[in-house]
C-alpha cells in the first residue's frame, strides 16, 4: 500500500514543450529500477504545464526517489527546461487503488 507520494509541477519554458515531453518519457525506465516506487506518472496538465506524481509505500521511500536517477536529472535541466524551479510538494496519500490491491 502507498502512503505518502510526491506531486511535482513543472512550467516548460515557451519553445521546450515537446523537450519536456521528451524528458519526462525518458524517466519511466529510471524509475522502474526503483524498487519503492510504486507508482509514477508523468502527466501533462496544459499546453505548457507538465507535472510528476509518484507514490512510496513510506518516507524511506520517498527519500530514496528524492535522491535518485530521476531527482538528479530533473535538477540538471531544470535551468534548460523549465521558466520557474519545479515546485515539489511532499503529500501523504489517503486512498488508492493500484494493481493487485
Amino acid at each position: 500500500m502507498v502512503k505518502v507520494a510526491l506531486l511535482v509541477r513543472l512550467e516548460a519554458k515557451p519553445g521546450k514543450e515537446n523537450d519536456v515531453e521528451q524528458f519526462l518519457l525518458s524517466g519511466l525506465p529510471l524509475v522502474e529500477a526503483e524498487p519503492a516506487t510504486t507508482a509514477w506518472f508523468g502527466i501533462r496538465l496544459g499546453p505548457s504545464t507538465f507535472g510528476i506524481f509518484d507514490a512510496f509505500p513510506d518516507e524511506s521511500g520517498r527519500q530514496a526517489h528524492l535522491g535518485g536517477k530521476v531527482a538528479a536529472a530533473l535538477m540538471a535541466k531544470a535551468g534548460e527546461l523549465f521558466s520557474s524551479p519545479p515546485s515539489i510538494e511532499k503529500v501523504d496519500v489517503l486512498a488508492a487503488k493500484l494493481p493487485g490491491s
